[in-house]
């Protein structure tokens, strides 16, 4: 029924750079393996098509003439690719060795209709939106009304984002995050495609809703992915706040009909809080603080450290200590168990291809600091993915 075991489905908008890192991985991770990769674009203007369709002849490319919104953008390709298994993934992911693993776990468990995975940021922290609860209305009130902050362990009243289930294993959950959802093709068959009543929020959880709903069950696994999260949104401003919370309404007079007049009470009211807030403190995006002074280890071989601390210099101009680890004499990991430091260093920069992106990944997640900013660099390319640029 299937011509192929995986499709990988991508979507871009101006993202080139980051979304050159992700298929790079995805490839790495694919070497061998009977997968096809699809990105579709939503009229990007910072030369995407031009820039990526000469560097990856095997991927197979959909122009949008125009922004059509994520979950119009993925059905497109989700009409056409011929996988038994589907995977939706961001461009500002990275992706270890592990798809062949999930691709097996899907053969050997009936019952799964999606998977997703365990993310970190930029600076190796978890990412609690990888697993997910539904949000009924109660869970919707907590959440809304700060309580799941107030008691952030309690099964009552943090049900949303599953704190009290450990990140290092496995589980049955209830929503999984559109970063990284690897769906059954025959799920999707069943219950149907993303509801492109979405345009940028809300279609993950309403689609993991009727995958549950359609019989099937929704794992997450603890295999690690890199996730920027939304490195073109600002998490707080006022597009992002108006966008969240419409796809919320949509979810709620979908799927809680009965709730629905009370639950756009409750919305409304939560929005025009967040509002009041920001008129009295403006609409600005948290941000760690930047340290005066950088420190930076570079993890690579000898021919690569010139072009790589040339270029991290410019990109860091505050950097006043650059040192190596040079990786034709010692392994990556032994940085961590021979305990070097690693809180003297405030950046660290991974030269592919002289670590693989699941040594990438397993560094940043076994290191306990999670103050430190993680740069990839390509020399091939030249370029240097920082988070946030």
């Amino acid at each position: 029924m299937y011509e192929t075991k995986l499709s990988v489905v991508i979507v871009n908008y101006n993202v080139k750079y980051l979304l050159e890192q992700c298929l790079r991985s995805v490839q790495a991770a694919t070497n061998g393996f009977d997968a096809e990769i699809w990105v579709v674009d939503n009229a990007s203007t910072d030369g995407s098509i031009e820039y990526l369709r000469p560097r990856f002849p095997d991927v197979r490319f959909i122009e949008n003439t125009d922004n059509p919104g994520f979950a119009r953008a993925n059905n497109q390709a989700l009409r056409i690719c011929r996988g038994e298994y589907v995977l939706l993934l961001n461009p500002d992911t990275i992706v270890g060795d592990s798809l062949r693993t999930l691709c097996y776990f899907m053969d050997g468990c009936s019952d799964a209709g999606a998977i997703g995975v365990k993310m970190i940021d930029g600076r190796g922290a978890f990412l609690p939106e990888s697993k997910r609860s539904f949000p009924s209305p109660w869970v919707a009130f907590c959440k809304l009304f700060g309580l799941s902050k107030l008691f952030p362990r309690s099964r009552r009243y943090a049900a949303y984002s599953l704190p009290y289930l450990s990140p290092d294993k496995q589980h049955e959950v209830e929503v999984l995050s559109g970063a990284f959802m690897l769906l059954r093709h025959e799920a999707l068959d069943r219950v149907g495609l993303f509801d492109e009543s979405f345009f940028m929020y809300g279609e993950d959880i309403d689609l993991s809703y009727r995958i549950v709903l359609g019989g099937y069950k929704n794992y997450y696994i603890p295999e690690r992915i890199l996730h920027y999260k939304g490195e073109s949104t600002a998490y707080a401003d006022k597009k992002y706040l108006n966008a969240f919370y419409d796809a919320m309404l949509i979810f709620y007079r979908k799927h809680y009909p009965q709730s629905g007049r009370w639950m756009s009470g409750l919305i409304g009211a939560s929005v025009g809080l967040r509002k009041g807030v920001a008129r009295l403190f403006g609409w600005k995006k948290a941000k760690t603080p930047k340290p005066k002074r950088r420190s930076v280890l570079i993890f690579c071989r000898a021919e690569a450290l010139k072009t790589a601390r040339d270029r991290v210099a410019e990109r860091l101009p505050e950097a006043v200590v650059f040192r190596q680890w040079d990786l034709d004499e010692r392994r990556a990991m032994d940085a961590l168990s021979r305990r070097v430091r690693m809180n003297e260093y405030t950046d660290m920069v991974f030269c592919y291809p002289d670590m693989t992106f699941d040594q990438m990944l397993l560094f940043m997640d076994r290191n306990t600091d999670k103050s430190c900013v993680y740069h990839m660099y390509y020399p091939d390319s030249g370029q240097l993915i920082s988070p946030g640029r």
